[in-house]
């Protein structure tokens, strides 16, 4: 064996939530796990960074505590189209906490448990190696690993392309603000989700009063505006309410991060080739707020089934029997809120019927009886 390769049992690429709570799961269990992250240091990812009920249970099971990390309550939900508002309480508290603080909380846990994390380490390829797998890193190096786990969020592996969802062709931007006092204290407690042509969003406070402001839109529409300072002074023009928050705001960032060709509706079903988590097992539309309890349900059941000694079929069908119900319900709804119709009768829908908002969040969500 080449001295450029190294051996890892279980591998896992992607060091976002799903990838290091499932190193997490593993590593505490006794297995030998390798941990690869591309990114040297700690960075931001477009993220709305909402955490559910669930996503906050499974991360106190995983011994990180958000709250402690700085992360901040969500009682409120405030949507709105155009000049129309309407907002009704959560049917439960959810936190607000940037990825940044939250990947390396999860990342510092994952070293904590045993785990070897290599920073820095971008994969290149992955291909079957007799029984094995062989993944030959950026720089020469290689790993073979008995069992490879893809956590690489909403950035495609070459050659290991997710087939498209069933809503297809947006782009995500995010971008942080340090909002005027009297708009801070206005968002505090909410998250604001709100609608425009071509697309929807959120804003929500994060730590230290930063603002999250994260959305998706058509890439035809983006095409047709020019870019994102076209598209951000559409967006200012066509919602009040986001007019009226980011009035005299100042962008905590030179530019917004940006990601394309999000799969909304895609669910993973191929047991060939190695075990999908997080993104790469399923993308629920954004405004639904539970990505990331799906990622982290997504790891602790892949970990259960490997430590059980389940296969990967086993693993791809309950996932889909526990999530299906709820991803058709979320893409119909995001397909709906993109329509010209569905931006005009949202929010007299939800300002006649105002537990809907509610409804529709317990409706989205993973089966609680699903949960583990």
């Amino acid at each position: 064996m080449s001295p450029q390769t190294q051996i890892a049992p279980h591998l896992v690429i992607g060091a976002g939530p799903a990838g290091s709570m499932l190193a997490i799961r593993l590593a505490s269990a006794g297995r030998a796990v390798t941990l690869l992250e591309k990114q040297p240091t700690a960075h931001h990812k477009v993220c709305g960074e909402f955490l559910s009920r669930e996503a906050v249970e499974y991360l106190r099971q995983a011994g990180v505590d958000p709250v402690t990390l700085g992360a901040v309550p969500i009682r409120l939900v405030r949507f709105s189209s155009s000049r129309r508002v309407v907002e009704a309480p959560l049917p439960f508290i959810a936190l607000s906490l940037s990825r940044r603080t939250l990947d390396e909380a999860l990342l510092a846990r994952a070293a904590d448990a045993g785990c070897t994390v290599q920073r820095g380490a971008a994969v290149e390829t992955l291909a079957p190696d007799g029984k094995r797998w062989r993944a030959r890193l950026r720089g020469g190096k290689s790993l073979r690993a008995q069992i490879v786990f893809l956590a690489t969020g909403k950035h495609d592996l070459h050659a290991w392309d997710r087939p498209p969802g069933r809503q297809n062709g947006f782009i995500g931007f995010k971008l942080h603000w340090q909002l005027p006092p009297a708009q801070t204290e206005a968002l505090r407690e909410c998250i604001e989700l709100f609608l425009f042509r071509g697309g929807y969003g959120g804003l929500s406070l994060v730590e230290e009063d930063a603002a999250n402001l994260c959305l998706v839109v058509d890439r035809a529409r983006l095409r047709q505006l020019g870019g994102w300072p076209q598209l951000l002074a559409a967006l200012l023009a066509e919602n009040r309410l986001l007019s009226e928050r980011l009035h005299g705001a100042q962008p905590l960032w030179e530019r917004p991060l940006a990601v394309a060709s999000l799969p909304f509706g895609y669910l993973a079903a191929q047991p060939s080739g190695p075990w999908r988590i997080g993104d790469q097992a399923a993308v629920i539309p954004p405004f639904t707020g539970d990505g990331m309890s799906i990622a982290f349900h997504s790891a602790f059941l892949a970990a259960q089934m490997v430590l059980d000694g389940a296969s990967p079929e086993l693993y791809y069908r309950r996932l889909r029997t526990e999530l299906s119900r709820g991803m058709s319900l979320a893409t119909g709804l995001s397909r709906a809120m993109v329509s010209a119709p569905g931006r005009t009768l949202a929010p007299i829908a939800l300002s006649l019927f105002p537990k809907a908002m509610a409804q529709i969040a317990l409706s989205t969500r993973i089966p609680e009886q699903a949960l583990l």
